[in-house]
């Protein structure tokens, strides 16, 4: 199972934890029946809202990078969500992502603009396969979530970038195509297929990573590796939402988990985000956290009472 992981500029809100809460109860239920489970899960350590977010605040970007990250985990922990067996950080994998683009241009999938790397879309016989989306869709998801359609020059306005060339003021690593840093999809792709290999179970993350992100690495995969599917099932959390509108750092409507548990039994925001199926949207309220104080008091309540009948045959019944 690869979990697409957190960009850490930002504390980690009640939208992340929904998401993570879903793999995590897969996990637990897989590794309950006996399963033996690779889970990895990224960190986009290097990238634009990292480095925007490190110029605003005069801190060094792998500073906040290491800060956030290790607040993102202490945060799992306190929500008793298990880790996976490997988070990889992007930039512990700058290498392997330039051999995987290495392999891409090779295949005729790539070409240069201005220096920078980009996929060609005509070169995927599969896009589109993940999504389902129309081109229209995916060309307005596409400039919304990070993507470039109307780039001067491009072939399709639905390629993707690869490997940005070196800026002023950002960093850079060396590669076959000149000095830069990876596009976003290629970062995951490069470590599923490094961790996992292609056609591994399940690929997840939050629904708004169907399009472009799922999409475009599921491509990426087929293309460098000629086996499909790159991932065997796509499994997206819905999104969480406050005033109105989806929870998420560029917006500001946040509600941070490290906030939260200083003043909440951390298994009581637990119980609150399980109370909602894993795919559907919502709505947070503190009333929520305020019901699922009230249900844990009584869960505790009732399993401190004196041990009734052997619960083994009904745990056996249930598995």
């Amino acid at each position: 199972m690869y979990v697409c992981g957190i960009t850490p500029y930002d504390a980690t809100h009640l939208g992340h934890a929904n998401t993570y809460l879903a793999f995590d109860l897969a996990y637990r239920v897989w590794r309950d029946a006996g399963h033996e489970v690779h889970y990895t899960q990224n960190a986009t350590d290097v990238d634009d809202p990292l480095l925007e977010r490190a110029q605003a605040t005069g801190t060094p970007w792998q500073d906040l990078a290491e800060r956030e990250i290790d607040l993102f985990r202490s945060d799992m922990e306190a929500l008793r969500i298990l880790p996976p067996r490997e988070y990889v950080g992007v930039t512990e994998v700058v290498d392997q992502i330039a051999e995987l683009i290495g392999r891409l241009t090779e295949r005729g999938a790539t070409y240069v603009l201005d220096g920078d790397v980009y996929f060609s879309v005509s070169a995927a016989p599969k896009f589109g396969a993940v999504s389902g989306y129309s081109e229209e869709t995916m060309i307005e998801l596409f400039a919304e979530r990070g993507g470039d359609p109307a780039r001067p020059g491009k072939r399709h306005p639905l390629d993707w970038l690869l490997w940005r060339a070196e800026r002023p003021g950002e960093p850079s690593w060396p590669s076959p195509f000149g000095p830069g840093r990876p596009g976003w999809h290629v970062e995951c792709t490069a470590i599923a297929l490094r961790n996992l290999g292609t056609g591994f179970d399940v690929s997840g993350g939050g629904s708004d990573l169907i399009f472009p992100h799922h999409e475009m690495g599921a491509c990426e995969g087929h293309v460098a590796t000629g086996e499909w599917p790159f991932a065997r099932a796509y499994v997206h959390a819905g999104m969480v939402g406050l005033d109105g509108a989806k929870m998420s750092k560029s917006k500001g409507n946040l509600v941070f988990v490290s906030r939260l548990r200083e003043t909440a039994d951390p298994m009581a925001v637990r119980l609150a985000l399980l109370a909602h199926h894993y795919r559907d949207d919502w709505e947070w309220t503190p009333d929520q956290l305020t019901e699922a104080e009230a249900r844990l008091a009584r869960w505790r309540a009732a399993v401190a009472r004196p041990a009734g009948p052997d619960a083994a045959p009904v745990l056996a019944g249930v598995r």
